[in-house]
C-alpha cells in the first residue's frame, strides 16, 4: 500500500529564512541562541550548537575574555614528555604543512588529548592577529572548559573533525577567528592529539578542513606504525598508486593472526564499523599468516582478493620486537619454518665466562655457524617468523653476523639473542 508523500510545512518559519552568507546565518543563530534562548537548528552545525550549550552550562560569559595563560612550566614539561611519541610522529608532517601554508597567515597548532598546545608554527607573528598570537602559544589549553567553543575544543570533546568560523566561536573576542581541526588516534583508538589550522581577520582562502584532515591522517598513520613494534603492518588500497600516501589503508596484525587495529581508510575498504571487532586476518582478508609473511619478501605490492570479491593491492611490513623495520629485500618462503636451537656463540657482552676456543675465533671474525631450520610444524607465529628471518639471512651471508646485522638494520647483539632462542616444538 502506497502512502502519500509528506509535505514539508512552512508554518513557523520567519519571513526571510535565507541569507546569502554563512556569516549572516551564524549571526542570526547567535542572536537566537544567546538573546532569544531559541535553538538555531539549521543555521549553524549541530556540533557548534551543542558546544554553545556545553560552554554556557560550564559558566562561560561570552562578553568577557577567557584566561589564555599557559599551564605551569612543570605541567607543560610533563605534558611534552607524555606526548613525545606523538610529537616525533608528527614532526615531518608539521614541517611540510607549515611550508605549504607559507604566505597564508595561518597558524598550525597541535594539541594533546586534553587540548593543551604542544606545538605551534614557528616564526614571526602576523600583524592584525593579536588575539591569535596570545591564544596560540605552547601550553595554552584550548578545551571547551577553558575557552568555550573552538574547533580544537570540539574535537577534544567529541573526537570528530570540526570547523568553527567567526561568530560561531562562543566568546565575542574570538569572532574574527577561523579554525579547522581534525583528530589523531593511537593503535587503541584513543584520541591522542588534535591538529588545527587557525587564522584571524581573514578567511582561509582554501578548504582548510580538507587540508587539516589529510595531514592529521598522515600523522595518525605514522603514529600507528610507530606503535606497532610487535605487529605485521599491512599497507593496502584498491589502487597501488595510493600506497604510501595518507589515503592508504593500514592494519596491525598480532603474532596470533588477530587484526588489532585498522586506520580509518582500512575500516572503509574492509567494510568494518569503527566500533566493530576486527577479527582474524582469515575472517577479514581471507588470508593465512604464512601468506602475509610471504608478502614480506616481495619488492612491490601484490594483488589480493578479499572475501567480498574486492581486489586490493597490498604490501606487508615486518617489524622486529625492538621496533626495527625489516627490509623488504630479504627473501621469504611461503612457509617460514620454526628454528632449531642456535649453536652460535653469544656476543661478547652476553658471553659466558668460558666457551670453546674455536667459537672464540669464529666470533672474533664475526662468523658463526648458521643453524638449520627444523621442518615446518604448522603456521608460524610472528615471533617464530622473525627468528626464521634472521636465521635465513645468516645462512645467506655464510654465518657472518656483522653482515647479517647490517643487512637487516639491527645490532649484532639482536642477531645473537635470536639465535639463542630455543626451538619451537
Amino acid at each position: 500500500m502506497r502512502t502519500a508523500p509528506r509535505t514539508l510545512s512552512t508554518e513557523g518559519l520567519p519571513a526571510q529564512p535565507f541569507f546569502q552568507t554563512p556569516e549572516q546565518r551564524a549571526a542570526l543563530a547567535r542572536q537566537r541562541f544567546f538573546d532569544e534562548d531559541v535553538r538555531p537548528s539549521g543555521l549553524v552545525s549541530e556540533a557548534v550548537i551543542q558546544s554553545w550549550g556545553r560552554s554556557r552550562s560550564l559558566g562561560h560569559t561570552r562578553h568577557k575574555c577567557p584566561s589564555l595563560d599557559p599551564v605551569s612550566r612543570a605541567s607543560l614539561n610533563a605534558t611534552l614528555a607524555r606526548n613525545r611519541e606523538l610529537l616525533d610522529a608528527a614532526q615531518l608532517d608539521l614541517n611540510q604543512l607549515e611550508a605549504s601554508l607559507t604566505g597564508t597567515q595561518c597558524r598550525v597548532l597541535l594539541t594533546d588529548a586534553t587540548g593543551v598546545i604542544v606545538h605551534v608554527t614557528h616564526g614571526a607573528r602576523e600583524p592584525g592577529q593579536g588575539t591569535l598570537n596570545v591564544a596560540s602559544r605552547v601550553g595554552v589549553n584550548l578545551a571547551e572548559g577553558h575557552i568555550g567553543t573552538t574547533a580544537p575544543g570540539i574535537v577534544v570533546r567529541t573526537g570528530l573533525a570540526s570547523t568553527v568560523l567567526g561568530c560561531e566561536h562562543y566568546y565575542d573576542v574570538f569572532q574574527d577567528m577561523r579554525c579547522a581541526a581534525a583528530p589523531i588516534r593511537d593503535v587503541q583508538g584513543r584520541l591522542v592529539g588534535v591538529l588545527d589550522l587557525s587564522t584571524e581577520s581573514r578567511g582561509f582562502g582554501f578548504d582548510a578542513a580538507s587540508v587539516v584532515g589529510v595531514f592529521a591522517t598522515s600523522i595518525e598513520n605514522r603514529l600507528l606504525q610507530a606503535q606497532s613494534d610487535r605487529h605485521l603492518v599491512l599497507h593496502f588500497q584498491a589502487a597501488p598508486a595510493l600506497l604510501g600516501t595518507p589515503m592508504e589503508g593500514l592494519a596491525g596484525v598480532s603474532t596470533d593472526g588477530e587484526v588489532v587495529w585498522l586506520n580509518a581508510t582500512g575500516h572503509s575498504l574492509l567494510g568494518r564499523g569503527p566500533k566493530q571487532p576486527q577479527g582474524s586476518v582469515g575472517e577479514l582478508l581471507g588470508l593465512e599468516m604464512r601468506q602475509l609473511l610471504a608478502l614480506c619478501g616481495t619488492p612491490s605490492a601484490r594483488l589480493v582478493q578479499l572475501p567480498s570479491g574486492l581486489g586490493i593491492w597490498m604490501k606487508v611490513e615486518l617489524r622486529m620486537p625492538d621496533g626495527v623495520d625489516v627490509p623488504h629485500g630479504v627473501g621469504w618462503s611461503a612457509a617460514p619454518a620454526p628454528v632449531a636451537p642456535a649453536t652460535s656463540v653469544p656476543h661478547e657482552r652476553d658471553a659466558p665466562a668460558q666457551h670453546h676456543e674455536a667459537d672464540e675465533a669464529a666470533e672474533a671474525n664475526g662468523v658463526v655457524p648458521a643453524p638449520a631450520a627444523a621442518p615446518p610444524t604448522g603456521a608460524p607465529s610472528l615471533a617464530e617468523a622473525q627468528q626464521a628471518l634472521i636465521v635465513r639471512s645468516l645462512q645467506a651471508n655464510g654465518g657472518n653476523v656483522a653482515r647479517t646485522a647490517r643487512q637487516l638494520g639491527v645490532s649484532r647483539g639482536l642477531v645473537y639473542r635470536h639465535l639463542r632462542k630455543p626451538a619451537t616444538d
